[in-house]
């Protein structure tokens, strides 16, 4: 495995899909695979099934590996597929290692969901997951009481090809990447989506992840391209267009994350049905907001078809 030029693969969008449930909230993987096939048609090239906006830790352990396998057949080699594993330590190990078996190309380990952790511990948690499992591996890295020398002492290992960072502290991302040698090769992903991409891009992301690809991926790519080509006016132009989506989802402390992007499609007439607990609905007003902002990108909705 030449894990250099596989971290150069990272350096796009990673797009989150949702796991569509049908209205008794078991899996609608017909559904699964239309929101697949789009994103394929968009050209995305990184698909992470079982990510947060995948509803992951809503599923059970069979969902999830029946996800990653569906998923992996529906990409059929169009991009890369990367499996988000987490729980315990075997529970991860279990799950990264069905993903190979199913022909992934890569894993992301969430952080831990303990109550208790420390750094050092979050570094032994990380590392024994990536040592079995014959993956390339990226690091879900999100809770701010965590160190980031729990990424330094992590980043001299092969099989460690990127880092979705996701706590937005911009002068603590800017020096993490400036102290970690280049040559490791990490790939510096924003978590956080395209309302801080340009802030991590400033600060040495190459990437970010987005969950708007589920609906209106062009903008994504409108993004993508002017941080690529430092098109500084272009760029702040679609993080005008698509702030107010970003700011409903970021709501009641990223609460509304997964539920903005189901009922968003949903309006629109894609497939992706309600969330799972501990999620609800969108209250009236926010559901009405959704309506407007897909209105105002020109979006025909079915209530006004």
């Amino acid at each position: 495995m030449d894990y250099k030029t596989f971290a150069k693969r990272l350096e796009t969008i990673s797009a989150i899909p949702i796991t569509a449930f049908h209205d008794d909230l078991s899996v609608n993987w017909d559904g699964v695979k239309e929101n697949i096939n789009f994103l394929m048609e968009n050209k995305l090239e990184v698909v992470v099934p079982c990510g947060n906006t995948s509803e992951f830790y809503a599923l059970s352990i069979d969902e999830a590996k029946e996800e990653t396998k569906r998923v992996v057949e529906y990409v059929n080699g169009r991009a890369l597929v990367v499996a988000g594993v987490g729980y315990a330590v075997p529970t991860a190990v279990e799950l990264g290692n069905f993903a190979k078996e199913a022909g992934a190309d890569a894993i992301m380990i969430h952080m831990p969901v303990h109550p208790y952790i420390t750094s050092k511990g979050a570094a032994n948690y990380f590392r024994s997951i990536i040592e079995q499992v014959d993956l390339p591996a990226i690091v879900y890295f999100k809770d701010p009481n965590v160190s980031d020398d729990v990424l330094k002492e992590l980043a001299p290992l092969d099989k460690l090809v990127g880092v979705k960072y996701a706590i937005n502290d911009l002068p603590r991302f800017t020096k993490l990447v400036r102290e970690v040698p280049a040559s490791h090769n990490v790939a510096w992903i924003c978590g956080t989506a395209e309302k801080w991409a340009p802030y991590y891009w400033n600060a040495g992301a190459v990437g970010f992840t987005s969950g708007l690809v589920n609906i209106l991926p062009s903008k994504s790519f409108e993004l993508l391209e002017a941080l690529r080509a430092n098109n500084w006016e272009a760029a702040w132009d679609v993080w005008e267009h698509v702030l107010p989506f970003e700011d409903l989802r970021a709501k009641y402390n990223n609460g509304n994350n997964v539920v903005v992007i189901k009922e968003a499609m949903e309006a629109v007439g894609l497939t992706a049905g309600k969330t799972r607990e501990p999620v609800a609905a969108l209250n009236e007003s926010d559901h009405a907001e959704v309506e407007t902002l897909l209105e105002t990108w020109g979006l025909k909705t079915t209530q006004n078809s």
